[in-house]
């Protein structure tokens, strides 16, 4: 896995149902391999996001500009490990991630108001906290060592404005992750499945969902593209 962290990627998402994430799974058995820790290919992931208080991160990116950062924490729970991360994405549509190994979210920290300092276009005493996310990950890698697709069931928000939680348990998310366009033997087999590139930010989507005084015009076909495919996994 270190040999392809692919901090400097095209990332494209897909969101689907369990049971044709299980036919996926099926079809990708002889091309990928699945990463394991502690002898689990499940791995646990929790994450907050920082924005301004008035949101700008989010509006940025609901209002389609290019250039639009993230800011978040996320701890790898299966490893015990944490970081601080900025992810930037560039009107060329690749998406840079810089990061540093953290204990906490203290903002007020030397080291990290350095590098946020370096790496994130806002004021650091602009950021709070503004939602967080838990999620299960399955890992898989091609075995030509040139892409990652992830996997996200059981996602659940939690609003640290709003106060409303919500849980997404019937849907999955995939990305794909790669240096450029380089070949992915999981294209056809999700094309074959009738999965389709669909973009979903969890910062964006969650935040779309569980604050009602964010606007939401330019995500509202995608909020209905998730209401439907979550009918699908209860029907």
């Amino acid at each position: 896995m270190s040999g392809i962290k692919l901090m400097n990627r095209i990332d494209t998402k897909f969101v689907t149902t369990q049971d044709r994430l299980m036919r996926l799974l099926d079809m990708a058995r002889n091309d990928y391999y699945a990463q394991e820790i502690a002898g689990s290919r499940l791995s646990r992931y929790d994450t907050t996001y920082f924005d301004t208080d008035d949101f700008d991160m989010y509006r940025v990116h609901q209002s389609g500009h290019t250039g639009r950062q993230k800011l978040r924490f996320r701890t790898y729970v299966s490893s015990n490990l944490q970081f601080m991360e900025v992810k930037t994405k560039n009107n060329h549509g690749r998406t840079k991630k810089k990061r540093i190994k953290v204990e906490d979210m203290d903002l007020a920290d030397a080291e990290k108001r350095a590098f946020l300092a370096e790496h994130l276009r806002y004021s650091v005493d602009s950021m709070q906290p503004a939602i967080r996310n838990n999620f299960d990950r399955i890992t898989l890698v091609n075995r030509a060592k040139t892409e990652r697709l992830t996997i996200d069931t059981n996602l659940r928000f939690f609003n640290l404005v709003s106060g409303k939680t919500l849980e997404m348990n019937p849907l999955v998310i995939i990305e794909l992750k790669r240096d450029g366009l380089c070949y992915s033997p999981v294209l056809e087999m999700l094309r074959q499945l009738r999965i389709f590139p669909h973009g979903f930010s969890k910062y964006c989507m969650g935040s779309a969902l569980t604050n009602p005084n964010l606007p939401v015009n330019r995500f509202k076909p995608k909020l209905i593209d998730i209401r439907k495919i979550s009918e699908l996994c209860t029907n």
